[in-house]
């Protein structure tokens, strides 16, 4: 086979001829032109020497990854920063045509959160620091109510305690007044006792010791009575007084 007869055919000078007219064409169609001036001289070459076209599918394919290779790239979007850590509360940041806010979570973390998120947290944490003093002062209330309650429950057991220690005091104290008022009282004077009389000489009363005679009235000798018998006192009364003697009861008649 003779390629140089194929090569120099005028139809493939004709071509490049033309390409190299076209001043204002742009530089991918120049070059789309020169493939496919390319490839169909390959493919004349191929058929002439009996092989397969499997080459010119090799070029078109590379035609294909020259022209896919020159188109522009893509803009990058932007990082999304919701949620991800900031620096100063409350700085503001704008992102994908939202408003984002340095807010501190309920972890202590500070995050970029989208503007109604951040206020919607922010009241949620005010309420629960509101909830939380709160309690914190009904406790400190109960605890103080409670303080002061066992403090007047001590001091009434106190008082209670000391108004029966005094009690007891004053009753001790009175006891010993009694004992001492009863020490101070002199004992009684002993009463006199007459020693048993002897027994009465014959025709004189028992009851008297001396002679009193027996009749049926007697009376001291020299004194008021009207007998009709008298006797000389003193006379001891051993018995029963039957006469009335003993005036004043000492024991002792017709002194």
């Amino acid at each position: 086979m003779n390629t140089t007869k194929a090569v120099g055919k005028p139809q493939r000078g004709h071509n490049v001829g033309e390409i190299s007219r076209v001043g204002g064409a742009r530089t991918t169609v120049r070059r789309s032109i020169t493939a496919a001036s390319i490839a169909g001289t390959l493919a004349l070459l191929v058929s002439a020497c009996g092989g397969a076209p499997a080459s010119v599918s090799a070029v078109k394919a590379d035609e294909n990854t020259a022209t896919a290779s020159s188109a522009p790239t893509a803009t990058p979007k932007p990082t999304p920063i919701a949620k991800t850590s900031c620096v100063t509360v409350d700085s503001q940041r704008t992102s994908e045509g939202a408003t984002y806010i340095c807010t501190k979570d309920e972890a202590g973390r500070l995050l970029w959160l989208e503007a109604s998120e951040a206020k919607s947290l922010k009241a949620k944490l005010v309420a629960a620091a509101a909830a939380k003093a709160a309690e914190e002062k009904a406790a400190a209330e109960k605890a103080a109510a409670d303080k002061a309650a066992a403090d007047a429950a001590a001091a009434e057991a106190a008082a209670r305690q000391a108004a029966e220690e005094k009690a007891a005091q004053d009753a001790a104290a009175a006891q010993a007044a009694a004992a001492s008022a009863a020490a101070a009282i002199p004992a009684p004077a002993p009463q006199y006792v007459a020693p048993p009389a002897a027994a009465a000489p014959s025709g004189c009363d028992p009851n008297y010791s001396g002679c009193v005679p027996i009749a049926s009235d007697v009376d001291c000798a020299g004194g008021s009575g009207n007998g009709p018998a008298y006797v000389r006192g003193p006379v001891q009364v051993t018995g029963s007084d039957i006469y009335g003697l003993d005036r004043d009861g000492d024991g002792l008649a017709c002194e």
